[in-house]
């Protein structure tokens, strides 16, 4: 526990003996009295000192001192075991990690809690336009958190697969002791599916998760205009498209927010809030509220192309699949990313998010962004030939079930993109050419390739702040660590890159961009690089 700092349900805790017994509320107080008149258990064996335990290996000094402490522990006295405690709780609280650790720990509570001092209603109503992955894993979270729901969609076998999704999600989330049983039950019960048309006049919250094509979108929103109350909410899941055309379909535009929930649901805690020019503040105040009240953390982000997540996030896993393409191998690529702190390689991610929808999104920020946003021809091959990723069993990896093994296929696809005969493992100097020495990204280490795609992230994030997508740096930073992961420990793409230095990425970046003009960096880092100031005040 020590080791992991991970928390235990209380059905865990019993089975690892932590707890002696679980009782209901009405018989806490007689089940505690008899276990003190019983009094103290049996101490459990001591573990042996030859067992090796194994570490977590995320940058983290502190499980490794944890080990330290607990075992030379076992042979001190308790007054001894608490200064080792000591001494190592203020060592580490000096160290970066800690520090960025401690400040996700306090964002994580103002994300929370917010700064309104008005109290909101409660949604207690709600609909859901779309019943594919995105639309029922939305329908199961609000249903969870004590929301009736409306899951609506046109095709009969789209409900039917919508509402199996929801039927395993409950079914897991009982297996696993995250409910009870009477508890999802009543959490299934509160969702109504259909293909008609149904009375949303009392609905407080609509949220649209359909296509990801405008044409469809535009639609939906039309119908729902018409059907909605005159105080409805009217939300679009949407990961990249524009909020304000949305907006100006329907006759009350300060209704329309977009509303980012990340996939899966029921696992990520973050939910873009996406404010366009015609958004109420009303409708800002009580989305907000929605989003905390069935337990997810807001960051508002303004409409534009990509809002936060995706902009900042799509031009790194784009020069991945770029750096695949040239010659580079996807587990060394992976592999590096990895090792840096990241919780999956940027190829890996490409095939959880599905190469077709990477393709589309890429499509969508190229045309607002340029070049940073190219999509490469290899995501192109994929997708035609339907290798999309993890859904379909092969994308950059295979998959069969939770094993993952090289696409074979796509390996002997890049061979002869690089004029390379059968059975040559990636370019080489007789296989590619006289040129293929200058393609300074093949020599390229670990921390080469590391810091050539999160800096790629990094100039994102600022420009971000600078065009005001985000109202400050901690948004853009917690925003990336909630919403892809984002190396906790290192605190965010702006503050790694202050801890870095800011004068060396500016550096950096412009000797890259010497060849690759999506390197430039943006104003802003130049400008802090310049006056040696910062994001941050501390």
């Amino acid at each position: 526990m020590i080791l992991k700092g991970r928390l235990y349900s209380a059905q865990e805790a019993l089975k690892l003996g932590l707890i002696d017994e679980i009782a209901r509320r009405d018989r806490l107080v007689d089940l505690a009295r008899r276990k003190l008149r019983d009094g103290k258990r049996k101490p459990s064996a001591a573990p042996k000192l030859d067992q090796e335990i194994p570490v977590p290996r995320n940058h983290n000094r502190a499980p490794a001192r944890a080990l330290e402490v607990i075992r030379k522990g076992l042979f001190a006295s308790t007054q001894q075991s608490l200064a080792f405690e000591l001494d190592a709780i203020v060592d580490l609280g000096k160290a970066e990690v800690t520090q960025n650790l401690i400040r996700n720990f306090f964002l994580a509570e103002k994300y929370k809690k917010g700064t309104s001092k008005t109290p909101r209603e409660r949604v207690v109503h709600a609909a859901v336009i779309g019943a594919g992955v995105m639309g029922s894993g939305i329908a199961q979270w609000l249903s969870s958190h004590g929301v009736s729901v409306i899951l609506r969609d046109i095709a009969r076998e789209q409900i039917d697969r919508g509402l199996a999704n929801i039927e395993k999600m409950y079914g897991d989330a009982v297996k696993r002791g995250l409910m009870t049983e009477e508890k999802a039950k009543e959490g299934r019960a509160r969702i109504v599916a259909s293909t008609a048309p149904m009375e949303l006049r009392d609905v407080q919250i609509v949220i649209e998760a359909a296509s990801e094509k405008m044409n469809v979108k535009r639609e939906v929103f039309r119908e729902l205009a018409m059907e909605a109350g005159s105080k409805t909410i009217i939300a679009t899941n949407t990961s990249a498209l524009p909020i304000g055309e949305l907006a100006d379909v329907t006759v009350s535009p300060e209704h329309v927010i977009g509303l980012h929930f990340f996939n899966p649901v029921r696992r990520m805690k973050l939910v873009e809030v996406v404010v366009a020019k015609e958004t109420s503040e009303e409708t800002r105040e009580r989305s907000l509220a929605f989003v905390r009240q069935i337990g997810k953390l807001p960051v508002v982000v303004r409409d534009s192309p990509g809002f936060l997540v995706n902009r900042v996030l799509f031009p790194y896993l784009l020069d991945a699949a770029e750096l695949f393409e040239s010659g580079l191998h996807a587990e060394k690529i992976d592999n590096a990313l990895l090792q840096w702190g990241m919780p999956m390689g940027p190829l890996r991610l490409i095939d959880e998010i599905g190469v077709d929808i990477a393709v589309d999104i890429g499509n969508t920020l190229e045309k607002a962004y340029g070049r940073r946003d190219h999509v490469s021809a290899v995501l192109l091959w994929l997708r035609d030939r339907q290798m999309l990723g993890r859904k379909t069993g092969a994308g950059f990896y295979k998959y069969d079930g939770k094993v993952q093994t090289p696409n074979d296929s796509l390996t002997r696809w890049r061979r002869a993109l690089h004029g390379e005969p059968e059975g040559a493992d990636g370019p080489n100097p007789a296989a590619a050419g006289p040129d293929w020495h200058r393609d300074p990204r093949l020599r390229s280490n670990e921390e080469e390739l590391t810091h050539r795609l999160i800096f790629l992230m990094v100039n994102e994030a600022a420009d971000c702040v600078e065009e005001r997508v985000v109202d400050s740096p901690e948004d853009a930073d917690y925003g990336m660590i909630l919403g892809t992961g984002f190396a906790p420990f290192r605190g965010g793409p702006l503050r790694f890159a202050e801890h870095f230095g800011l004068k060396k990425i500016v550096e950096a970046m412009g000797r890259l961009a010497q060849s690759e003009e999506k390197f430039s960096p943006c104003d802003i880092l130049r400008k802090h690089a310049r006056d040696a100031t910062k994001f941050y005040a501390d």
